[in-house]
């Protein structure tokens, strides 16, 4: 039987941990080939290397454009066509209005959204002819104010601005490329751990029945959302936000 993403072709930016290394392995067992994209090159080269021939790891700083071009190149030279880019990359640096410095929150942006700007205009130049999907990697903070993490959320704000307006634009265009944008809440991964030194699981993850305001999902539930969006059974969905957040709107913080 065939998967739902069969022989098509994806990059994963910040594909060696966390949400990037589930997507990594799901779109592998669901047929793909896959470019892992990290800027850890030791933890990038030994998924690839667990992941057998339909994997390859490219080191790929997303901040910048001719690693971009390298990136996408060496994907397509190896496995062809691109048909697919999971935006996923992304940091966190805690700051409020008043805490936060410029840099960090020019950091933020360099990262986050910047990386997404040029994912989406390299993206959409590889997949224009043939068609295909990418997913930018956004989050519950991107409407949903957290007084803690302003640069962090302006960086998610801004990569749903620029979701819808690729969409629109390749709408427009004839481009048969479809662009969403994914809102989990918080994520289980090393980046979350690591803004919650000493906080056992159990008191982040999201449990319905022991835990209903948790803020946590594991990242292969969200890997799975990712992989929807990516195969062909999305295909009347683009320049939508999609909120993987468990009802966190209607349950405070």
């Amino acid at each position: 039987m065939a998967g739902r993403v069969q022989n098509k072709v994806a990059l994963v930016t910040g594909g060696a941990s966390g949400v990037g290394r589930a997507t990594v392995q799901l779109l592998l067992e669901e047929g793909a080939f896959v470019g892992i994209s990290d800027i850890n090159a030791e933890a990038g080269q030994a998924l690839a290397q667990e992941c057998g021939e339909r994997a390859v790891f490219v080191r790929h700083d997303v901040t910048s454009e001719a690693d971009w071009s390298a990136a996408i190149a060496a994907v397509q030279q190896r496995f062809g066509p691109l048909d697919i880019l999971i935006n996923n990359a992304g940091i966190l640096i805690p700051g409020s209005i008043e805490t936060a410095t410029l840099a960090q929150f020019r950091q933020l942006m360099q990262v986050n959204a910047d990386s997404c700007s040029l994912g989406c205009q390299q993206g959409v130049a590889a997949m224009q002819e043939r068609g295909g999907s990418i997913v930018n990697m956004a989050s519950v903070s991107s409407w949903l104010p957290i007084e803690n993490y302003a640069g962090y959320s302006a960086s998610k704000a801004a990569v749903a601005a620029l979701t819808r307006a690729t969409a629109l634009w390749c709408r427009k265009n004839g481009h048969p490329v479809r662009v969403n944008s994914l809102h989990p809440d918080g994520i289980y991964t090393p980046m979350m751990q690591a803004s919650a030194p000493g906080v056992p699981p159990q008191f982040l993850l999201f449990d319905a029945k022991n835990n209903p305001k948790g803020r946590a999902a594991m990242p292969e539930h969200i890997a799975k959302v990712l992989l929807f969006l990516a195969s062909d059974d999305s295909q009347a969905i683009s320049g939508a936000e999609i909120r993987a957040d468990s009802a966190i709107l209607g349950m405070g913080l």
